[in-house]
């Protein structure tokens, strides 16, 4: 919603003003933000959803806070320079990644459980909890 609000309140400020939307205007640099953070929101979701199924909820609903904090600060850096949003974006993959390898790790605890009867669950659950609060080193 606060994406949305920044793009309608650019495009009614470009609109009075008889900008016919330059390329570099703070339309398009609030625009592209605002289409960068809606093309990797389904990617996160996903993400978010099968960390916390396959593996831990507690790390996962953290990691997923971080991200959406991050995205925050990725869209407002993108409003000033292009330069100023590459840490939030970096800081995104990294949450991410973290989320794809809480899903890969319990998919792995799954197949560990079926195949040979050995359950890690706990030791995986230790070890994510462990990790996720240092997601907030940048």
């Amino acid at each position: 919603a606060f994406f949305a609000s920044k793009v309608e309140h650019e495009s009614k400020q470009c609109n009075s003003k008889g900008f016919q939307r330059p390329g570099s205007s703070a339309f398009d640099r609030v625009y592209t933000a605002n289409q960068n953070c809606g093309h990797t929101y389904p990617t996160f979701l996903a993400m978010l959803w099968c960390a916390g199924l396959l593996c831990s909820q507690a790390p996962a609903a953290f990691a997923g806070l971080m991200y959406l904090f991050v995205r925050q600060k990725y869209f407002v850096g993108y409003l000033g320079e292009r330069t100023q949003s590459t840490p939030g974006y970096l800081f995104g993959k990294r949450i991410i990644l973290f989320l794809f390898l809480m899903s890969v790790a319990g998919i792995l605890n799954y197949y560990l459980i079926y195949f040979f009867g050995s359950d890690f669950e706990m030791h995986i659950k230790t070890i994510t909890g462990a990790i996720s609060p240092l997601l907030l080193i940048p």
